[in-house]
């Protein structure tokens, strides 16, 4: 199946952006009446047919449309503070997307080595992993976002934080249920703060284990990630 992203489609005819145009076209050199198929990235799947094989402004016909492809029936966002070797949570964006996620948040903390993130970049990874994994809806990003706005922030659902500090904490397999929306945080290289922690546990988080592996910031994202997939399979 070949996907394209067409986050403002509306109509039954289309054009493809340039970018897309080209890779259509030129790359993968589909010609007219080719079927390929287009994601807005909010649910809905489209077959199109190609009816004007431009390079730079390819047009298509949609011809069959499902709404609410693939829909999770939970929602989760992971809140991560970002490495400082960028490429570690590129990957950690794009697997989450390929496992299935709601909503990515950069998450500013006081053990931060990265403070600044390029949001353009971060959001291409996403939708190229998004067309990788013929996902129809495509992850929020938001802004990095400081620790405390984030926890002192109104969530509807469950909420935890994983922490490698001393104390009793329930593996986050056990806690979970099933179609329960949740919000994870996971912290820098240095980990949260002592500070952190109990902010968010005045705020209504659970502290979790991720197993009995010290873990990268990317790998106890992406770990967070497939336990709740998994739970609600």
């Amino acid at each position: 199946m070949n996907l394209f992203y067409t986050p403002d489609i509306q109509n039954q005819f289309y054009q493809l952006n340039e970018i897309e145009s080209k890779h259509c076209i030129r790359v993968l050199r589909l010609k007219e009446e080719d079927i390929i198929h287009l994601i807005d990235g909010k649910g809905s799947l489209y077959k199109a047919k190609i009816i004007d094989a431009h390079p730079k402004r390819c047009t298509v016909e949609c011809i069959e449309t499902q709404t609410e492809f693939g829909k999770l029936n939970y929602k989760l966002h992971i809140a991560l503070a970002p490495t400082k070797n960028m490429d570690r949570t590129e990957w950690f964006m794009e697997k989450c997307t390929e496992i299935g996620i709601h909503e990515f948040t950069p998450l500013l903390c006081q053990h931060s080595e990265r403070k600044v993130v390029k949001h353009e970049r971060l959001f291409k990874v996403i939708t190229s992993a998004v067309k990788q994994s013929l996902k129809a809806y495509h992850p929020i990003l938001n802004e990095q976002t400081k620790f405390s706005d984030l926890v002192t922030s109104p969530f509807d659902g469950e909420k935890y934080i994983a922490h490698c500090n001393e104390g009793k904490k329930t593996h986050l397999k056990n806690l979970y249920q099933a179609k329960q929306n949740a919000l994870i945080l996971i912290g820098p290289e240095g980990d949260f703060s002592i500070e952190e922690v109990n902010l968010a546990k005045e705020n209504g988080f659970k502290e979790i284990s991720l197993g009995e592996s010290r873990l990268r910031t990317e790998t106890a994202g992406v770990i967070a990630c497939n336990i709740i997939s998994l739970e609600n399979q």
